[in-house]
């Protein structure tokens, strides 16, 4: 059994619950289903704002999808919520995945 399909239910069930939504995304990730798992990740992100893994994970998936843009917008939003939270390697992991899209 997929681990989506583990997830999947749960959120139809709790659809307001982060985590599962989160857990869904990555597993969605790892079952190469990018684009479902977009969704997800920005759902996660809707309801906790300061999500800084949720943040570089659907970074990292716009870049993965080629979209540049978006990817550039999260990244910067989580390298500012590095630097508030005082994580050194998300902020060094951030300003170099910046630097590759620049």
């Amino acid at each position: 059994m997929k681990r989506s399909e583990t997830f999947a239910p749960l959120v139809a069930r709790q659809p307001d619950n982060e985590l599962f939504r989160f857990s869904l995304a990555q597993a969605l990730v790892a079952e190469h289903r990018l684009v479902d798992a977009v969704e997800h990740f920005k759902l996660c992100i809707a309801k906790k704002p300061e999500w800084m893994v949720a943040r570089i994970l659907l970074g990292k998936l716009y870049l993965e999808l080629g979209r540049k843009p978006e990817a550039t917008i999260e990244f910067q939003a989580a390298l500012k919520l590095a630097i508030e939270q005082s994580h050194e390697d998300p902020e060094r992991e951030l300003r170099e995945l910046l630097a590759s899209i620049a």
